[in-house]
């Protein structure tokens, strides 16, 4: 749940709550393939009770809050926040990310935080789950050690 100035702006019931930091040279290509990757997750619990369903499969609901903290850099003791996205920038970036996820996940409630606004954020880590996905996978290819 979001809250902002005591108000509830965006709920879901079981999903993915994922935070959104954009970063420079953060584009709509890179936010499609990151969106396509979180719904396609099997992060859901089958029968046997191990991960192996999707969000659509666990008829789960998705949650996008914008969180410029997650670009900064720690160096010493003070955040650094320059890799972070201009906020013009990040904010139309952020927009688009949500009409995206409504068209990626028809059927799915998607809802969103409000980008540059104090946020209260409530949630419950059934699991706990957590990942970090910071861009989309590369292909790697084998290697072997000691050679």
């Amino acid at each position: 749940m979001v809250v902002v100035d005591q108000q509830q702006l965006a709920a879901i019931g079981k999903g993915l709550l994922v935070f959104v930091g954009i970063a420079r040279g953060d584009d709509a290509d890179t936010a499609h393939v990151l969106l396509q990757r979180i719904i396609a997750l099997l992060l859901f619990a089958q029968d046997d009770g191990r991960m192996g369903r999707s969000l659509a499969q666990a008829g789960g609901d998705l949650l996008l809050v914008p969180q410029f903290t997650l670009t900064a850099r720690i160096n010493g003791n003070r955040p650094d926040f320059g890799p972070a996205a201009p906020p013009e920038e990040a904010r139309a970036l952020f927009s688009a990310m949500v009409t995206t996820a409504q068209a990626l996940f028809p059927g799915g409630k998607v809802a969103a935080g409000v980008f540059g606004a104090h946020m209260a954020i409530h949630l419950v880590n059934d699991g706990p789950v957590t990942f970090h996905l910071n861009e989309p996978p590369r292909k790697v290819t084998a290697q072997r050690w000691g050679n």
